[in-house]
């Protein structure tokens, strides 16, 4: 429940601190502005969302929920609602060349991050 979340924040409060940390999670408002200096949002396809879905097994109202979680762009309004509109991107990860492409822009921007900052 909500305690056992807030425990994890606690927890993690103090490994943040130092830095370099990637949170992966599937939502916004648990974790404070203070730790990021980016946030990306994956986005994706809601043909191939549904298809992906539904291959692992997920049906009726978990199906629905996440697909208009994706029509409606929540995740996106909440990271835009959760911090500055400047550090949140989005995303497009529809396949595997995609991720090759976001993992490499990320590489990019967290080695630029560092020659800037140091």
């Amino acid at each position: 429940g909500l305690i056992v979340l807030l425990q994890v924040v606690d927890e993690l409060d103090d490994q943040m601190v130092d830095g370099g940390m990637i949170i992966d999670y599937h939502g916004c408002d648990l974790f404070p502005e203070r730790w990021f200096h980016i946030v990306f949002v994956l986005r994706t396809d809601n043909t191939q969302l549904y298809t992906r879905l539904e291959s692992r097994g997920y049906a009726g109202k978990k199906l629905q929920d996440n697909v208009q979680c994706e029509i409606f762009q929540t995740i996106y309004e909440e990271a835009m609602e959760a911090y500055s509109e400047d550090i949140v991107h989005q995303l497009t990860s529809n396949n595997p060349e995609d991720m090759d492409r976001n993992l490499e822009q990320i590489i990019q921007w967290s080695e630029q991050w560092v020659k800037d900052n140091n």
